[in-house]
């Protein structure tokens, strides 16, 4: 019973002193691992969905731990460089923040542009579930001239791009379309008082909207061109019905 005792605490000393062992060349290779990598720097990731072109708040962003060998310039380490700011494209949960897709809310485009909300109504209607970033071509339907039961159907707008959109798929809210100050005036007079609008997904197009009288084409007024000067035409002999003078000196014939 001894020696069993014995044998039991022999093996339980070998293990211990085989556990620590085994312990303390983990720590140490993971100390050397740290020391290659430079340690640990923490960066800014998304806490949850960001919606691309939306004022970021606090409550969006957290931060992780990666190492210092793989931080580069583009990571945000500071938090104030992402309060207020706006990400031009949309990020999910944990997705870095990088400085190359946060820009300032009051530069999303040009200055002088605003930005018009549009909702689906019984006015309104999507064709498609618009997402941020895309473009819209905006079809109006009016009454032509006040006559009753004649509606003029035509292109408002073209390739207008879209802020930020609400919602998804079923649960999708509207957009605001970005636009210059007179076509936001143009914008809501429709929105106000066309009988229906409809909303398509454009392709990309140009960078500004542009109203229907200013995507067509300019009409070029052909001048009249400069008349060619022509080599002086050779008058050519004309033809004389006048018979030789041999012929009409012929004398008469004596009888």
């Amino acid at each position: 019973m001894l020696e069993s005792k014995r044998r039991a605490a022999i093996f339980l000393v070998l293990a211990f002193v085989l556990a620590a062992t085994a312990g303390y060349l983990v720590l140490e290779k993971v100390k050397s691992l740290n020391a290659e990598l430079g340690g640990m720097t923490a960066v800014y990731v998304a806490n949850g969905e960001i919606p691309a072109r939306t004022q970021i708040q606090e409550s969006q962003i957290k931060t992780v731990e990666i190492p210092n060998k793989f931080v580069t310039s583009s990571h945000v380490t500071n938090k104030e460089d992402i309060l207020d700011q706006v990400v031009v494209v949309p990020l999910k949960e944990e997705e870095l923040i990088t400085s190359n897709i946060i820009k300032p809310y009051s530069n999303l485009r040009k200055e002088e542009n605003r930005l018009v909300a549009m909702y689906p109504s019984e006015k309104i209607m999507f064709d498609q579930v618009i997402e941020p970033l895309d473009r819209v071509d905006i079809i109006t339907s009016v009454e032509a001239n006040g006559q009753d039961g004649k509606y003029k159907t035509e292109v408002f707008m073209r390739d207008v791009p879209v802020a930020y959109a609400q919602g998804a798929e079923d649960d999708f809210r509207g957009v605001a379309l970005e636009v210059s100050m007179e076509d936001a005036a143009k914008l809501i007079h429709a929105q106000n008082y066309a009988d229906k609008i409809r909303v398509l997904k454009a392709n990309a197009g140009a960078t500004d909207s542009v109203l229907p009288e200013q995507s067509k084409p300019e009409e070029k007024v052909e001048k009249p061109a400069a008349k060619e000067e022509q080599p002086a035409k050779t008058e050519t002999p004309k033809e004389t019905t006048e018979k030789p003078a041999t012929e009409q000196t012929k004398p008469t014939e004596k009888k």
